[in-house]
């Protein structure tokens, strides 16, 4: 015991002068179940430079801020899924092998052991910021996690994506048939009217009869909304992935609310995921990296641009039980993570909860006020009914929570489906994966007025 005792007051210095101290501090943080040297970098405001450099000195061993570059050797994942649980890894570096890690602080006392016991191990072994790692550890794997991200889906469920190429009696039926169907219409007024009107009157009434039975049988949502949030140690680790796209002018709204959020940061992995191309975005997010709970993950430059193959590229690196989408615009009420996370455990067999978008700037002009309408019907009212029939649910583009485990068996989201989250939906129904609503919101902002040529990438 006094070796971890020393370990704490070697990181905390002037914070935790006596063994008793260091004491109470390591009983606090394995009472929040949380490793000792994140609640000293992060609880305590040490940071996450200043805790590596202090148990580098402790245990004789060399440390960097970074992995160095250029080195010799294979050091990519077998298994893309794992690489979010990496903590070490061997390259060769100059003359000999170098064990790069980032360990944990009951590992870091055993390696001290080892190395007094042993003293050129301390020549073969160096301290890295476990973010340092994963990212020298995504770059090096970028061509697999590109790879993954293409063609996961594919070859998880070959008929379920969109990259599929018709053929050409394929195409040239469709076209046979749209052009019976246009010209059916257009003459229809001759004869056969009465025939015809019927069927156009159901086609356009369902829709509506839908959306009227949804109002009239409205009922509070299905699941019940936990009123007390459970203590630090009781809540799992929630991952939060924001794609974007030349919106470095988001980015500081966007970390406020990131920051807002009434979640601890130790159980927190938020990324962000930007295309490698969009300079600026990256720069502006550079600065908040200091932050242990903020990742960067650029995306690299290929076709599909699209946002969810930006999604499927992070997918992998995801270390949460949980995981949700949020948007560069979006500002999710402060307790809706841990409102989800004891949600999903109370109920076991749902999968994917959707909150409720609200848009905020409904008074910003006409077109805004339609959004906000739309909105309040759709997530409020239409989408809450729709779960409680059971019936496949048209997802929406952000705010949407799914159990990690279940996300990856169905493939993730379709890199070449522009409407990526309703195609989701179906598939969960497809796979009978409960989906429920949750009132609790995110405040989204709609655009004022119909500019064209939105992006079509991460962001849109």
């Amino acid at each position: 015991m006094s070796q971890h005792t020393d370990l704490i007051r070697a990181v905390l210095r002037e914070k935790c002068p006596s063994h008793d101290d260091a004491l109470c501090v390591l009983e606090t943080a394995l009472s929040l179940e949380q490793d000792p040297l994140d609640y000293c970098a992060i609880t305590l405001g040490v940071g996450q430079a200043p805790t590596l450099e202090r148990c580098a000195n402790w245990a004789g061993l060399a440390h960097f801020d970074v992995v160095p570059r250029q080195m010799q050797g294979n050091y990519a994942p077998v298994r893309l899924e794992a690489l979010a649980d990496v903590r070490a890894f061997k390259i060769r570096l100059l003359d000999r092998d170098v064990l790069f890690c980032a360990p944990q602080f009951f590992e870091l006392a055993r390696l001290q052991l080892l190395v007094q016991a042993q003293p050129k191990l301390a020549r073969r072994l160096c301290l890295v910021p476990a973010n340092a790692l994963r990212r020298f550890l995504v770059e090096a794997s970028a061509e697999h996690l590109l790879t993954e991200a293409r063609q996961g889906l594919a070859r998880h469920w070959p008929m379920a994506s969109a990259n599929l190429e018709l053929t050409t009696p394929a195409r040239l039926t469709f076209v046979a048939g749209l052009f019976a169907t246009v010209t059916l219409v257009l003459i229809s007024s001759f004869f056969q009217s009465a025939v015809l009107f019927p069927v156009v009157a159901l086609l356009l009434a369902l829709p509506a009869a839908i959306r009227l039975a949804s109002v009239l049988t409205y009922r509070k949502p299905a699941l019940a909304h936990p009123e007390q949030r459970p203590p630090d140690e009781e809540l799992p680790v929630y991952s939060v992935l924001i794609p974007l796209r030349d919106e470095a002018h988001m980015v500081p709204q966007l970390v406020a609310a990131m920051l807002a959020l009434d979640y601890p940061h130790a159980r927190l992995d938020i990324k962000f995921v930007v295309e490698a191309r969009g300079r600026d975005t990256v720069d502006a997010i550079q600065p908040v990296l200091d932050r242990p709970q903020f990742t960067l993950i650029e995306v690299p430059h290929a076709a599909p641009l699209t946002k969810p193959k930006a999604l499927d590229y992070a997918l992998p690196l995801a270390r949460g039980e949980f995981v949700v989408v949020f948007d560069a615009e979006d500002t999710p009420s402060p307790d809706q993570l841990w409102r989800t996370a004891l949600l999903f455990r109370d109920n076991p067999d749902v999968h994917c909860i959707q909150a409720e978008l609200i848009v905020d700037n409904a008074a910003e002009s006409p077109l805004t006020s339609l959004f906000a309408g739309e909105y309040a019907g759709l997530f409020g009212v239409q989408l809450p009914a729709l779960a409680r029939w059971r019936l496949p649910i048209p997802l929406g583009g952000t705010s949407n929570h799914f159990r990690l485990s279940s996300l990856r068996r169905l493939g993730g989201w379709d890199p070449y489906n522009v409407t990526e989250d309703a195609d989701l939906g179906v598939r969960l129904a497809r796979s009978r994966h409960r989906v429920e609503t949750l009132a609790v919101g995110t405040l989204e902002e709609s655009p004022p007025n119909c500019t064209p040529g939105w992006p079509s990438g991460p962001d849109g």
